[in-house]
């Protein structure tokens, strides 16, 4: 316990955990969180009209790229629409699992006190808004997973059961995708539009640091970068037989955002300029559009 409070006294977050479990969330502000947080919620802004983190509209089922979610959730996911809509509910678990997965490559890049605040950071900035809508579908809550990786990291334990915690995140993230709500779009279209805002994030997360050489907010963009490249990889195939243009609009993105974001450590100098990746996601964009 005393590892988990010093969790979340260095996340800067005024909130209480009972049994393991995040209560409330009080916002986060203070020490590298706070700016980390912060950042990444001003750089979508910019990108999705000033709102959120440019999370999913009710438009992203009908197979049309992620309208801005209005400030829905604190990590800018529609929450009010993830209960019906196939494209806002996989959005939040593709945003818990960009921070994971950022976490996970942070620790193996020797990123410690970073890969601690990324493990934990869904549990505030998503879970516990979406809690609501995982009882109402039936999915068992799995904040607690999250806490127990960061609290692995803070206290030192070895890559192996770090990597033990972070698969445990992962399965129980998979589980939670088969109680996704049904919609009318089909499956490569809800996969592409979930894909599609990740690139954004990704793209969003990018102008940010450009101006900006903390961090926290490059992993981020690492994240949604990893993690869309991984939901492509499970998808192409049926995303190009619907939508070639689709396909070859993602393929290209993800190639600049490898080039963007080349590992979890962030560059002494950035690879590329930052209109070069706002321009391949806007293609995206367009092309989920159409």
């Amino acid at each position: 316990m005393n590892s988990t409070l010093k969790l979340w006294t260095q996340l800067g977050l005024g909130t209480a955990l009972a049994g393991g479990m995040l209560a409330a969330c009080g916002g986060e502000a203070g020490g590298e969180a706070g700016g980390e947080a912060g950042g990444e919620a001003a750089a979508v802004a910019g990108a999705a009209g000033g709102e959120g983190e440019g999370g999913a509209g009710g438009e992203g089922e009908a197979g049309t790229a992620p309208a801005p979610a209005g400030g829905e959730g604190e990590g800018g996911v529609a929450v009010a629409d993830a209960a019906t809509d196939p494209v806002a509910y996989g959005i939040a678990l593709a945003v818990t699992e960009a921070h994971v997965v950022a976490a996970r490559d942070a620790f193996a890049a020797g990123k410690t006190d970073a890969s601690a605040e990324m493990f934990a950071h869904p549990a505030s900035e998503v879970l516990v808004e979406m809690d609501p809508v995982f009882a109402k579908l039936g999915v068992k809550d799995f904040k607690p997973l999250l806490t127990d990786a960061s609290v692995a990291v803070i206290d030192g334990k070895p890559a192996a059961e770090v990597n033990k915690h972070y698969d445990a995140i992962i399965s129980a993230l998979r589980a939670a995708a088969t109680k996704a709500p049904e919609g009318s779009a089909s499956d490569a279209k809800i996969a592409a539009a979930i894909i599609a805002d990740q690139i954004e994030r990704a793209s969003a997360m990018y102008r940010l640091i450009a101006k900006d050489t903390s961090y926290e907010p490059y992993l981020d963009g690492y994240g949604f970068a990893r993690v869309a490249a991984s939901a492509f990889a499970r998808n192409a195939k049926a995303i190009k037989a619907e939508n070639p243009d689709l396909h070859a609009r993602i393929s290209e993105a993800l190639a600049v955002l490898g080039k963007a974001y080349p590992a979890a450590a962030r560059p002494a100098k950035l690879a590329l300029e930052q209109g070069a990746v706002s321009a391949a996601s806007s293609k995206v964009m367009l092309a989920a559009g159409s």
